[in-house]
């Protein structure tokens, strides 16, 4: 069985705008037993908003987003009718790890719009070191997901900067693999990827300046909904679509790599893959393509260098080994180019630092 050509769609069912939690007593009605997984940080954010009794019993994950966290959140969970994610992606993607130990169902409620973990059933798997271990793939999507753009204002400005990021590489990653396919090989739902990911670039070049300005005044503006429903739902359509051509390419191989350089841990997921839409963009020399993008990743400030990703010269010597993983037989550079090599990837990215830069 091979998950990643099926088409997955998203979330059973999906509640997004303003105060929407509110409503989440009346969705629980019909379960007997509830477990939480959370994190500390963001079960704290959750209950100063939420406006109801909420004492479920609740379980911390580690930090990781491992198979060996989810495992042991479920051997102490036992059982439950549903399993409650709150937090960002690491939490939600160890909550459907949760799940499926358990077997039961999960309900997804993102403090964070920084990425589509929320909306799409599979994960980003780590190692219990947080280096990166692979993608997983869930036989559920959340049953419900709770997108309450209120309580997503108090996103740090930063998560959401890397939610853009990471989001923009849907349309590159998609335009990347499908760009040699031929119109018979275009599938049905490839084609509905690629539109998806066409309407996902033109939302984030036209809204995102003003969602972040509605993030700093506090304000739900079309704007800010757009963008927020565009980086937690309408980025999980496209690989729910074109599955595998519509999923993790080039961009995502560098973040990847990055993970095997202990300083990059503290960089934001996006933030990592927006600097691998650049390299994805030098290998396959579309510097056209780079040079008309420079202006918004700076203007939103979104990492062009590797100096930006907390990589000094002292951990120079360790890129040789992130630029081997990138290249690897099993990562997703090879959906770009099935020849990819490390020396390759090293000179992609020695591109990227080479770029003239948009003064600011």
């Amino acid at each position: 069985m091979e998950m990643d050509t099926e088409v997955r769609p998203g979330a059973n069912r999906y509640l997004a705008g303003e105060n929407v939690l509110t409503d989440l007593p009346q969705y629980l009605e019909k379960y007997t037993t509830v477990a939480v997984v959370t994190g500390e940080i963001s079960f704290e954010k959750f209950k100063a908003y939420y406006p109801h009794a909420f004492d479920y019993p609740t379980f911390v994950y580690d930090g990781s987003a491992s198979e060996e966290d989810a495992k042991r959140l479920a051997d102490v969970i036992g059982q439950a009718d549903v399993v409650i994610g709150i937090g960002g992606g690491r939490v939600l993607d160890t909550t459907k790890m949760t799940a499926e130990n358990l077997q039961s169902e999960f309900i997804l409620i993102p403090t964070l719009i920084s990425n589509c973990a929320p909306f799409s059933p599979v994960a980003a798997v780590y190692n219990p070191d947080h280096s990166f271990k692979e993608i997983g793939y869930y036989t559920y999507s959340a049953s419900l997901l709770f997108v309450d753009w209120t309580f997503l204002l108090q996103t740090p400005k930063e998560y959401f900067i890397a939610g853009i990021g990471d989001t923009l590489a849907k349309w590159y990653e998609i335009e990347g693999i499908t760009r040699n396919l031929s119109d018979n090989e275009q599938t049905a739902f490839i084609r509905l990827g690629i539109a998806s990911a066409k309407e996902i670039l033109s939302i984030l070049l036209t809204d995102s300046e003003q969602a972040l300005e509605d993030l700093e005044t506090q304000t739900v503006s079309p704007a800010f909904g757009r963008v927020a429903d565009t980086i937690i739902a309408l980025a999980g359509t496209v690989g729910g679509f074109a599955a595998k051509f519509g999923r993790s390419a080039g961009a995502h191989a560098v973040h990847n790599g990055l993970s095997y350089i202990p300083s990059t841990h503290d960089v934001l997921h996006g933030a990592k893959v927006a600097y691998g839409i650049l390299v994805q963009l030098a290998h396959t020399n579309d510097f056209d393509e780079i040079t008309g993008l420079l202006p918004f990743y700076e203007t939103i400030g979104l990492p062009t260098r590797l100096a930006e990703l907390n990589v000094s010269q002292e951990e120079l010597p360790l890129l040789e080994q992130a630029a081997t993983f990138a290249a690897g037989k099993k990562e997703s550079f090879q959906m770009i180019d099935d020849g990819i090599s490390a020396e390759q990837v090293l000179r992609a990215i020695q591109s990227v630092e080479d770029l003239d830069r948009v003064p600011v």
